[in-house]
């Protein structure tokens, strides 16, 4: 599906319907350039950084000076090798998300991908990825929708790392429904036969970053994850946006 993601048509419809003010306080005058978050808004913006659990990400509050694995990890097989996320789940990222994916605020994208970009570029520089894959939405959601924000963020992010994305590598075969109210159990039984590999020629011991909007459980990610393993890539990690706490 083509994406939606045109700055100068975003530009322009916000204009004719907004005033020029931050879209998350409604107080601060803001321009496009800023995304139409103001400075203050931005503060409350949390980046992960170290201390945090060395397989899933989750930030620690804490000194810390040697890796270490959160309980959720210990408790349950994951399939990637490592899940980081740029910003904690606070309140304006969830609301900039939630209206993002489901009211199409799609001015709201060049934030949440200047969020990811800023923090993933030098990570995933550290060593070789072969390409990025987004997670698919299931093709009922996504005709809802109209688009699917892992494929738009997956763009992003190819643009600033330079490797290739292919969306087409993984489609999604059960539509899950909402995951936000399910424990972490009714998560893992809810996903585990939602995906399945198109091409796995195409993957063949690839390394692979795959990319997502917000990581909470890493059930959907490692579910997503476990089949592109099981076609042949040689490694996984995920990247999101956001961190659930």
């Amino acid at each position: 599906m083509k994406s939606v993601t045109s700055p100068n048509w975003i530009e322009a419809g916000l204009s004719l319907v907004y005033p020029p003010v931050c879209q998350v306080c409604d107080e601060e005058r803001v321009s496009p350039e800023q995304g139409y978050i103001c400075a203050e808004c931005r503060k409350r913006v949390r980046f992960i950084e170290p201390p945090y659990c060395k397989c899933c990400g989750l930030p620690f509050e804490g000194d810390l000076t040697t890796p270490f694995e959160c309980s959720n990890c210990r408790d349950i097989e994951l399939y990637f090798s490592h899940a980081r996320s740029a910003v904690s789940a606070g309140e304006v990222i969830l609301d900039v998300i939630h209206r993002y994916k489901y009211h199409r605020a799609l001015w709201f994208e060049p934030f949440l991908a200047e969020l990811l970009v800023r923090q993933a570029v030098p990570e995933l520089a550290s060593e070789k990825w072969d390409m990025i894959v987004p997670v698919p939405l299931h093709p009922t959601k996504e005709r809802e929708r109209e688009f699917n924000q892992a494929v738009n963020l997956a763009g992003h992010l190819a643009r600033a790392t330079g490797l290739p994305v292919n969306k087409n590598v993984v489609r999604r075969v059960i539509s899950t429904g909402t995951q936000t109210l399910l424990s972490r159990e009714s998560r893992q039984a809810n996903v585990r036969r939602a995906f399945a590999v198109c091409d796995g020629r195409a993957i063949k011991g690839k390394k692979i970053v795959l990319v997502d909007d917000v990581l909470t459980t890493g059930s959907t990610t490692s579910a997503c994850a476990r089949v592109l393993r099981k076609a042949g890539a040689s490694e996984v990690c995920v990247w999101t946006v956001a961190r659930g706490l």
